[in-house]
């Protein structure tokens, strides 16, 4: 079996298992209707609609 021919050291196993574990930013796009950030594929917080059909009824 293969051994390691010294000890890897606690800042070198940590540093190379840091790049697995890096979180991205989600994907946000605008909302056709009233311009507001939202995410892909979600209903818009701000005014109820997906694909310019309304699905939530928000009151304001």
């Amino acid at each position: 079996m293969a051994v390691p021919k010294s000890k890897t050291s606690k800042a070198r196993k940590k540093a190379r298992r840091a790049q697995n574990y890096k979180l991205d930013m989600p994907a946000l796009s605008t909302c056709p209707k009233c311009g507001e950030t939202k995410l892909s594929h979600r209903v818009c917080k701000n005014c109820g609609n997906y694909n310019n059909v309304e699905v939530l009824k928000i009151e304001q």
